[in-house]
Formats: structure tokens, C-alpha cells, sequence
């Protein structure tokens, strides 16, 4: 009787276990993933961005400090700094001058938190990173959770194998910044407002509130996410009776889902709203003269609801926008950005077989709500085509990683159409889609570890510096390989013109380079003197890709240009993770 039981009890679990089995290779191929971003953050240093979000991450977790880093909400760096807490990290109360501009005041807390952490330099660089890589496993479990409501467990499983093997994801989801996280909440926020939509209940009226606050307290340019909100609520209000719903009831459940996004928000920032710094208002004033008063009167009323640092961070975000940011699409420079920017970067950043695969689903995906098939296609294209609108009217043309939001809709796209061929029984069209997974897990190979310089076979004629710079071709991550080279070679000193992070003094100078804190001393390529023109005191010159790109240089004078610029016609005896190229200049 007993081992009858056991028999049932067994054969139970082994049906629930066969019921399972596309969860348990999801698990598997994400368990594979964060040992490949763990292998990576054991061999690369921090970026560049990394040298000013994880000390403001202490910073805001630690002394509830939100004046640093404003022009990026704290929720990520927030928690990069979780583990920090039990490291024995030191963090000295800053000093900011009267009338400390906030990136002033974000320089002064960078060079305070590394002068005084030097000896856990290493340390703090592995231990602030594992949290990235524990959201970048969230989203890949969200795409699958999200792929299988849509269309199966299958199509779900080869959305985690693209998003898995994909080296845009690959090369951000070991870095501490908002990119990410980003795609996390944007994901999150839809699939929320389509789980409250097909059963409009109480509780997920508050999962749905909680989704927008997330969005809110982990990138700006998820403020597109409110208007969203707010388009359905009122859709949902005028649709009520045609659902046999209550107005008044939905007017309730979605004044309880705003209140709990402010309260999120407020939560995040402990509740504070100091009134603005002085250097604040100078920067107002600075940045909109006509407007200023009008500016700081509109903050000063919206700060008794949501945070003043918030309101700052969405003003800076919004100047940043409007000013442009310096940068290189297909050896053409500027400040003023391309619709075809971010076009270009997905084109060449992407592996070739999910570029064409993600083509081929868009339009699968349009074809078919074209067709009238739309629901489930329409909740993907929506987002992405709000998201993608969005990023190619951006003056802000820094990375690919701007874009990564989109990248989720596409591996859910990209395994929806997957898993149709497969079903297909079409043996040419199954051959062509397990020849384009063969493809990508190869590209993905290739790409290892150096993931954040990736391009793929478009960029063939040119070297990967000339279509485009910045995080695209270098992050300064690989300035602890290029020490690591130099000291093998017995030299503890380098010419250097390097993407990379480091500490600064009040004057806003490099005071700490990434290398001091490697050993190696790092002299400057590019002399503060226009006439310097003297050759490097040192055996080796490193030079960054995005300084041989050239759009770094456009505000540099001509002969200073025009030396780094000669490098390029120099072959490198080394070029360290693929981003910089180290030239012997002596014997």
C-alpha cells in the first residue's frame, strides 16, 4: 500500500517535472548565462560610467545622499551597492563648495569614495557588479514568462536562447548602469498593464502602480511610460461598461496605481525633497535664462509630491536632449544627432543572424496585425515602436545600450517566429532557422569576452573605431588587461589618450586614472599646451578606439588632434580587448 503510494507520489513528480521541462531549460540556460557574465567581470575592469555610479550608489543607499549623479535615477545603483554594505567600504562625508554645479558635486563624491577605497579598489569592482548580473537573469525569466503567455512555452525558450547569446546583452548585463535595468522595468510595465487589462482586479491595479514607479525610479526616459498609463486608464474608464465593470471601481483602481508609482518613487529617494542647492539654481539659470524663475517656481510646487533630485534629474536629461551630446556615426561627427543613428548602431552591434531574424519578425509581426491577428502582436509592436520613436528623435547618440529596451520585444518576436517555422514541418525553412542558431551561438563564441567592441560582419572594410565611438568601441574596461600587458613587459608607466574612469579634484582634473590603481602610471597623450608637440616619454602609447574614431578630439586643439590622429597610421603592437590599441614608440 505504501510503496503504491510512492509509486504515484513519483510518477506525479515526474509528470509536473515533464510539464516543467521548458522552465528547467530556461533555468539552465540562464544559470549558463551569469556564469559567462561572472567569467567576464573576473577579467574586465569597471567602465567608465561605473566610476561614478557605484560610488553614488553608496552614496544614495548609504547616507541617503540623492544630490550626486542626478542625471540618473538611483534605484540601480542603489542596489550595485547592496553588497558594498558588508565590505567594510568607507565613504566620507562630502564637502560640496557653495554653488557646486551637480556634476561638480558628483565629481567631488567620486574622487572622495575611490581616494578612500583604493586598497578595495578590486573588491569593490566584482562585489558591485553582481546585482547587475542578478537583473539581467530577472529580465531573461521575465522574457520567457511574458513569450510563454503569448505564444507557448517553446517560443518562450527560444526567446532566452536569443537574449542569452546576444553580445549587446551580453557586453551591458554585467555593468553597473540604468540600460538594463531599464529594459527590465519597460518589459515589466507592459506585461503589468496586460495582466491588470485582461482581468481588471484590485491587486493588479497596485502591480501595475508599482511597475510605473519602477520605471520611473530606474531611467528618465521611462517617463513615456505615464502617458501610457494614463492613455489605458482612461480607455478602461470609457470601456467599463461595454466589461460589465463599474466606472467609479476603475476610477478607484487606477487613483490607488498612481498613488503607489508616487509612492515608489518617494521610497526610493527616503522620502526627501530638499529645497534646490545654489549651484542648482545657477545651473537653471545657466542653462534657461528666460525660463528660470518660471522653472524653479513649477519645481518648488511639484516637489511637495515627487522628489526635488527627481525634478532635477529630469530637467538635466532634458537639457542633455536639447544641447545635444558629442558623437560619430560613419566618420561624420557632431552634437545635433541622427534619426539613423541608432539604426546604424543596431545594424552593426547585433549579431547578423538576429539582425536578420529580427527583421524577418517585425515583419511577420506587422504582416500579421496587418491581417487582423493583432492582439498579441500589437502588445510587442506598440512598445516597441513608442521606444524606438522615441530613441531616433534622441540627441543623445551615445551607445547601443541606449536602445537596449527595445531588444526584449524582438527575442520574444524573433522566438514567436522561431517557433512557427519549427512547427512548420517546412524543411528548408527549418534548416535556414537552426543554420541562424547555429550562427548566433558561433557569433556569441567569437564574441567572447571582449562583448562590449562587438560588430558584426558589416563592418568589414573599415576598422570598428570608424563607424562608431564612445561605449560602442570602448568603455574603458579594458585598461586592467592593458596593465596587466604592460607589467608583464616590466613598465609601470604608459602615453596614454583613453575612454576610461578615474577620481577628480575640485578643478574637475583627473586626479586617480583607472591604471594608478593598477600600478601603472598613465601620462597624458594630449597635452594641455596646444604647442606641446614632444614625443612620449614613454616606450608605449595607448591609444582608446573612440580617440582614433576622432569625435573626442573635435574639441581639442588642431596640433594635439593631429598627433593622436597620426597613430592611426601606425600598426599597433598589440590591441588589448579589441578597444585599445598599444603602440611601442621606443625600444
Amino acid at each position: 500500500m505504501e510503496g503504491g503510494r510512492t509509486r504515484t507520489s513519483l510518477a506525479a513528480a515526474w509528470a509536473s517535472l515533464n510539464t516543467r521541462r521548458a522552465e528547467l531549460v530556461c533555468v539552465c540556460l540562464l544559470v549558463l548565462m551569469g556564469a559567462n557574465l561572472l567569467s567576464v567581470v573576473w577579467r574586465k575592469g569597471l567602465t567608465a560610467d561605473e566610476f561614478y555610479h557605484v560610488p553614488a550608489g553608496y552614496y544614495h543607499l548609504a547616507r541617503g545622499e540623492f544630490r550626486v549623479n542626478t542625471e540618473h535615477p538611483p534605484l540601480a545603483k542603489m542596489l550595485a551597492a547592496v553588497p558594498l554594505l558588508f565590505a567594510g567600504v568607507e565613504a566620507p562625508a562630502p564637502q560640496f563648495a557653495p554653488g557646486a554645479l551637480p556634476a561638480e558635486r558628483t565629481d567631488e563624491t567620486s574622487s572622495l569614495f575611490w581616494r578612500a577605497n583604493t586598497a578595495r579598489f578590486e573588491s569593490i569592482a566584482f562585489w558591485s557588479r553582481l546585482p547587475a548580473i542578478v537583473i539581467t537573469l530577472g529580465l531573461g525569466w521575465l522574457i520567457f514568462i511574458y513569450a510563454r503567455r503569448l505564444f507557448g512555452r517553446r517560443a518562450a525558450l527560444l526567446a532566452v536562447v536569443l537574449y542569452a547569446l546576444e553580445p549587446t546583452m551580453l557586453a551591458h548585463g554585467r555593468v553597473v548602469q540604468t540600460d538594463v535595468p531599464a529594459a527590465l522595468a519597460y518589459l515589466l510595465f507592459f506585461y503589468a498593464l496586460d495582466t491588470y487589462w485582461l482581468r481588471p482586479t484590485f491587486g493588479r491595479a497596485l502591480l501595475l502602480g508599482g511597475a510605473v514607479g519602477l520605471a520611473l525610479a530606474t531611467k528618465f526616459s521611462l517617463v513615456i511610460v505615464v502617458p501610457v498609463f494614463a492613455l489605458a486608464a482612461l480607455w478602461m474608464f470609457v470601456a467599463a461598461p461595454r466589461r460589465r465593470l463599474r466606472r467609479s471601481r476603475v476610477a478607484v483602481q487606477a487613483g490607488a496605481a498612481a498613488l503607489v508609482a508616487l509612492l515608489f518613487v518617494n521610497a526610493v529617494y527616503y522620502f526627501q525633497s530638499p529645497p534646490p542647492l545654489a549651484g542648482d539654481l545657477a545651473y537653471v539659470a545657466r542653462q534657461s535664462p528666460s525660463a528660470a524663475g518660471l522653472l524653479v517656481s513649477c519645481a518648488r510646487v511639484l516637489s511637495r509630491v515627487v522628489p526635488s533630485p527627481f525634478l532635477l534629474g529630469l530637467y538635466q536629461v532634458a537639457v542633455h536632449n536639447r544641447n545635444g551630446h558629442l558623437a560619430s556615426v560613419m566618420g561624420r561627427y557632431g552634437y545635433e544627432g541622427w534619426a539613423l543613428y541608432f539604426p546604424v548602431a543596431f545594424a552593426l552591434k547585433t549579431t547578423l543572424p538576429f539582425l536578420l531574424l529580427s527583421l524577418a519578425a517585425l515583419a511577420w509581426a506587422a504582416r500579421g496585425l496587418w491581417r487582423g491577428r493583432g492582439r498579441r502582436l500589437l502588445l510587442l509592436l506598440g512598445p516597441f515602436a513608442l521606444y524606438g520613436l522615441f530613441a531616433v528623435s534622441s540627441r543623445i547618440n551615445i551607445g547601443v545600450r541606449h536602445i537596449i529596451p527595445l531588444f526584449p520585444f524582438l527575442f520574444i518576436l524573433g522566438g514567436a517566429l522561431l517557433e512557427r517555422v519549427f512547427s512548420s514541418g517546412h524543411t528548408k525553412r527549418v534548416l535556414t532557422a537552426f543554420a541562424l542558431l547555429c550562427w548566433i551561438v558561433c557569433e556569441a563564441a567569437r564574441a567572447y569576452p571582449h562583448y562590449i567592441p562587438y560588430m558584426n560582419q558589416l563592418a568589414w572594410r573599415r576598422p570598428h573605431w570608424y563607424y562608431l565611438t564612445d561605449s560602442n568601441v570602448e568603455w574603458g574596461d579594458d585598461v586592467k588587461e592593458l596593465a596587466r600587458y604592460l607589467r608583464a613587459r616590466g613598465e609601470t608607466r604608459v602615453t596614454a589618450a583613453l575612454l576610461d574612469g578615474g577620481s577628480f579634484d575640485e578643478k574637475s582634473i583627473p586626479y586617480v586614472r583607472t591604471l594608478d590603481h593598477y600600478g601603472v602610471e598613465q601620462l597624458n597623450l594630449i597635452s594641455a599646451e596646444e604647442a606641446d608637440l614632444a614625443p612620449p616619454e614613454t616606450r608605449y602609447v595607448a591609444v582608446g578606439a573612440s580617440y582614433l574614431n576622432g569625435a573626442f578630439l573635435l574639441a581639442v586643439p588642431v596640433p594635439q588632434r593631429l598627433k593622436v590622429i597620426e597613430y592611426r597610421k601606425r600598426t599597433p603592437e598589440a590591441v588589448i580587448g579589441n578597444s585599445i590599441y598599444l603602440y611601442r614608440v621606443k625600444e
